[in-house]
Parts: C-alpha cells; sequence; structure tokens
C-alpha cells in the first residue's frame, strides 16, 4: 500500500453473483488507478464466485463467519482488520453490514461509508431504527443509495435524513454482442432464426414475480406464435416456474437456461429484456440491456423509472398488471419503428447517465473527501 493511497474496506454479506456483488466488483476494478486500495470483508461464511476471482487475481478477499443474532464476536473480528490494515474508510453495502461496520470502526479512525443496494418487499417500519438509524446517521460521512426510490426508503422507513443521502446510480461497462456466439446459443437452444425472444436475466425468486411474466407471454403467444421466452437465471421458484410453463403448455416456446456466468450473448439473443419484479433497486441486467440497445419491459417500481423512460427507451408498467405487461410487450414486437427509436435512445440514455467510470469517480470523490474530513 502507498503512502498517499486511499485504504478502502468493503463490508457485505458475500462476493457471490448477484447486483450488490456486481457493483463492488466494477467499483474496485475501476477505482485501483485512482489511487485507491481495496479489500473485501464477506461477513455470511462463504466468498463466492465473484469474490473469488478477484482473489484470484490477488485483491484481498477474506471471509468471516456471522452467527444467529447479533454477533458481537464479529464486532471484534472486524474491527481487529480495520486496526491491522489502517483503514482510511470502511465502505458498508447493505444494511446489516453497515451496523456491524459502523460498530466495528468506531474509535479507530476510519471513516464509514454506508450504501443502500435495495429494499425489501414489502418495506416497513422498524422501530429499533427509530432509535438508532438517526445517531449512526450522524455519525457517518457519506450516506448513498442507488436510485431515488431508495432514498426515499431510507429516509421514510429507516429515518435517516434525506439531506444526508447522495444519490449514485450504479455503473458497468457496456457490453458488446459478437454475433457469432449469439448464433451458437440460438442454435444450441433451438430458437429458429427469425423468432422473436423475449427475455430475463435474474434470480428465480419470488420478489421478481416471473410468474406474471409467463403468464402474459402465454398470452401474446395468440397473436405471436414463434415467440420465445428465455429465462436466464435459477433461484428456488424455479421448480414453480417450469409447472406454471408446464400447466399452460407453452414449454415448447419457453427455455429456462439455468445460471449463465457470463449472460452478455444471451441478453444480445433478445429482441426485448423484461423485468416483472416486485421492487428493484438499480437493475445491473437492466443497464447491460440498455448498453445493448434492447428496449425494456419493465414493473413502474424502485429505481426502474429512473433508468427507463416510459415510451421513449422501452415501457413501464403497474405492479403486477399482467395487462399491461402484455401489451406493452406486444407493442414493440409489432412497431418495427418504434422498436429501432427505444433501441437508439437505449444505448445513448446508457452512455450519458450509467458508465462505470462515472460511478467510480464519484465514489472516489466521496473517499478522499471523508478522509480528508
Amino acid at each position: 500500500m502507498t503512502a498517499r493511497s486511499i485504504n478502502v474496506l468493503h463490508v457485505t454479506f458475500n462476493m457471490a453473483i448477484g447486483g450488490t456483488e456486481q457493483v463492488i466488483n466494477q467499483l474496485v476494478r475501476n477505482s485501483r488507478s485512482c489511487e485507491v486500495n481495496h479489500e473485501i470483508a464477506c461477513i455470511d461464511s462463504f466468498i463466492g464466485e465473484i469474490g473469488q476471482s478477484l482473489a484470484n487475481e490477488g485483491l484481498p478477499v477474506f471471509c468471516l463467519s456471522r452467527q444467529p443474532g447479533f454477533d458481537l464476536a464479529l464486532v471484534k473480528s472486524l474491527r481487529k482488520r480495520i486496526q491491522q490494515g489502517r483503514f482510511d474508510i470502511v465502505h458498508c453495502h447493505q444494511y446489516t453490514p453497515y451496523v456491524y461496520g459502523w460498530l466495528a470502526s468506531f474509535g479507530t479512525g476510519s471513516k464509514v461509508v454506508f450504501t443502500e443496494h435495495g429494499r425489501f418487499f414489502p418495506d416497513r417500519y422498524r422501530y429499533k431504527a427509530l432509535m438508532i438509524n438517526p445517531l449512526m446517521a450522524l455519525m457517518t460521512p457519506a450516506i448513498i443509495a442507488i436510485s431515488g426510490a431508495t432514498r426515499e426508503a431510507l429516509s421514510r422507513y429507516e429515518f435517516i435524513p434525506k439531506a444526508k443521502i447522495k444519490v449514485i446510480y450504479n455503473g458497468i461497462d457496456p457490453l458488446e454482442r459478437k454475433e457469432e456466439q449469439v448464433s451458437k446459443i440460438r442454435s444450441e437452444l433451438g430458437i429458429p432464426e427469425k423468432a422473436p425472444v423475449l427475455g430475463t436475466v435474474s434470480r428465480l425468486d419470488q420478489v421478481k414475480n416471473q410468474r406474471m411474466m409467463i403468464d402474459a407471454f402465454a398470452e401474446l403467444l395468440e397473436a405471436h406464435p414463434t415467440a420465445v421466452l428465455l429465462m436466464v437465471g435459477d433461484g428456488p421458484e424455479r421448480p414453480a416456474l417450469e409447472k406454471r410453463v408446464a400447466d399452460l403448455n407453452i414449454g415448447e416456446s419457453v427455455r429456462f437456461t439455468g445460471f449463465i456466468n457470463r449472460p452478455a450473448q444471451y441478453l444480445g439473443l433478445m429482441n426485448v429484456f423484461l423485468l416483472s419484479s416486485f421492487t428493484e433497486g438499480t437493475s445491473m441486467t437492466l443497464l447491460e440491456a440498455m448498453s445493448l440497445g434492447i428496449p425494456a419491459v419493465a414493473t413502474h417500481v424502485g429505481g426502474n423509472p429512473e433508468i427507463v423512460v416510459d415510451g421513449q427507451t422501452g415501457f413501464l408498467t403497474e405492479n403486477n398488471n399482467k395487462e399491461a405487461f402484455l401489451s406493452a410487450m406486444s407493442k414493440l414486437l409489432e412497431n418495427p419503428g418504434l422498436w429501432q427509436a427505444c433501441s437508439r435512445l437505449s444505448r445513448e440514455r446508457f452512455n450519458e447517465n450509467y458508465s462505470i467510470n462515472h460511478m467510480a469517480s464519484q465514489y472516489t470523490t466521496i473517499y478522499h473527501q471523508c478522509r480528508g474530513n
């Protein structure tokens, strides 16, 4: 570690495959040249695929085992590492890591940065938060939300002063469609050359509401019988979703791929990206789709309205409204001119607002400001 560099310890649950983990991954990879050194502490007993990849490249990633209930031993372990590593910044991702990181850093001279990456559905008040969070916020130099909607939720449900919360949108490197690989995937999945592909890349979970997506797609097939629904991802809801597909007798039109480590070219196969979640922060896969110029149909929840411009880069629909979701999908399939305009504007909007360099620059500035305070 160089004398002038800023030393940052990221505290998170783990570094498996997920949106929060991808943000940390991108931040770490794209701010090393800014005289920032990073280390990652995973508090939930395992590192995960992204963390292991970073560790293999030489980034320090270590694992702690959080115990049920409030784990005082975890506070002590984190505090020991903070002191040993002489960290300037303890960057906590999500609320529980924030609590542990805040307590562990108290009195060490390290400055805490807290990023809230999303909210549970349904959100709720916690009276303990009313007593604790205003004090924690007062003693936290920087609190960040990944969308305006997340900022509103932090203020409303966590009692953190809105003026204290800065919004930094997630950023990613734009994806590149590789036609040869896309054609190979199409062939492997048995998708006809001219069949329109609607799809999603997501954890198969109830909060993502893919059942509604499947029900809407089943009705879409009545007017577009060659269409294919591509479900990239895995999760606890997969058996129920596969059963729903079977019950609707649309198995020939739906492809479940399971977990794909690098799904960029699967995204590249899609004509329309679908996001039917009950709640979202800033969806990384939605941003990836935008970078490829893929129009989206997404529910009007969380950070989605801050990404998708309704009628210009895709469509926003009422939460859990199958008819509205179906109508939006149909518009994009039936109006080539509309699809092309949405595709062009999606790329433009991505380049203006969601680049990884923009995100990394904002966090690096905050690190410098916090260390200087």
